[in-house]
């Protein structure tokens, strides 16, 4: 499943009317499993190509979940697609960063749409 997904890709989800973007900040291979490590954003579109012209100013979207470091399970529980690559910034890592320097490296069992207020 990684093979089509990379560090810096906006990944597209449909909630019930609206689709919202993603960002995969990394993919940790470990003996239990892939590790999935996204941010969410707070906008939502009305159809897939606006959410893909909106990626013209990334920069403008509103981080509501810096980081959240999910099980492969979690992170297939919601459908996604790539969008478009962009290069991380060292503020769209500095969460991921702060996780794996942390003691307690929690990583979630829940969707990443409940882990966003979504159901």
């Amino acid at each position: 499943m990684s093979q089509s997904y990379r560090a810096g890709d906006f990944l597209v989800y449909q909630l019930e009317s609206a689709f919202a973007l993603l960002r995969l900040l990394a993919i940790d291979e470990t003996d239990d499993g892939r590790i999935w490590h996204l941010a969410g954003y707070s906008e939502f579109f009305p159809d897939v190509e606006s959410a893909e012209a909106a990626l013209d100013s990334p920069g403008s979207f509103k981080k509501v979940l810096p980081h959240a470091a999910l099980t492969e399970r979690a992170f297939q529980s919601t459908q996604t697609a790539p969008l478009a690559n962009q290069p991380l910034s060292d503020d769209d890592l500095a969460p991921l960063n702060t996780w794996r320097e942390s003691s307690d490296r929690s990583v979630s069992n829940i969707s990443i749409r409940l882990l966003l207020g979504f159901r």
